[in-house]
């Protein structure tokens, strides 16, 4: 036996790591999953979106589980993780996460797997409450009131003068986001921001001479200041 042979056996039974029981495998995977409901609901209290994903949320809890029995089945050997490394490198997901939020609940689902996949429980215990706290204060923190769209279809025109009138009387805050003017008259969108008396503003909108409909909608995208 050569002196490369006697340092690669040396290397390998050198991380051959202690063998893992039954019990570690099913309290670490049973702590991963109470874990991963646990953010099941946080994402259920939290997520306000109009078209409520249940798979996503399902895919939470069963992402928790699978990233402990990978960690699990690493430490087993070293070779097994260089085989498990190279097995994950060719995988390629190409869903694209558009709300920053789910991608911080999938890192949170993922960083519960891998510390109950180490043993650490009191850490992935600690790390979800906190985790949870904040986000549940931050989303009820008021930071910035969100504008609303006024959408007016008129037949006259020129009545946006008249129409920005009433406007001003109720928030100084306004801007004209497109104006869209046909054979048929003027279709505008106002973005602005009303305290209250939002009845007020589109009655006396509605009141005005030529105005068919209009309509005010809360704006739920990005708000600036």
């Amino acid at each position: 036996m050569g002196f490369r042979d006697i340092l690669k056996k040396s290397f390998l039974e050198s991380y051959n790591l202690t063998d893992i029981t039954t019990t570690d495998i099913v309290v670490a995977v049973f702590m991963a999953c109470v874990l991963g409901l646990y953010i099941f609901v946080v994402y259920r209290i939290v997520t306000r979106k109009a078209f409520y994903s249940k798979s996503f949320s399902i895919s939470l809890v069963a992402l928790a589980m699978i990233t402990t029995a990978v960690i699990l089945t690493i430490q087993s050997s070293v070779v097994v993780s260089l085989g498990m490394v190279g097995a994950l490198s060719i995988v390629r997901f190409r869903t694209a996460i558009k709300d920053p939020m789910d991608l911080i609940f999938l890192f949170w689902s993922i960083s519960v797997g891998i510390i109950c996949g180490v043993g650490l429980f009191e850490l992935a215990v600690l790390i979800s409450v906190s985790v949870s706290l904040v986000i549940v204060m931050l989303e009820l923190l008021p930071v910035v009131r969100l504008p609303m769209l006024l959408i007016i279809n008129t037949s006259d025109k020129a009545g946006e003068k008249a129409i920005l009138e009433n406007v001003r009387k109720y928030t100084k805050n306004y801007k004209v986001k497109s104006r869209n003017i046909t054979d048929r008259g003027l279709d505008m969108i106002v973005e602005l921001r009303v305290k209250k008396d939002c009845e007020s503003l589109i009655q006396e909108v509605q009141a005005l001479n030529g105005v068919i409909s209009a309509s005010l909608l809360l704006h739920e995208g990005e708000a600036t200041y």
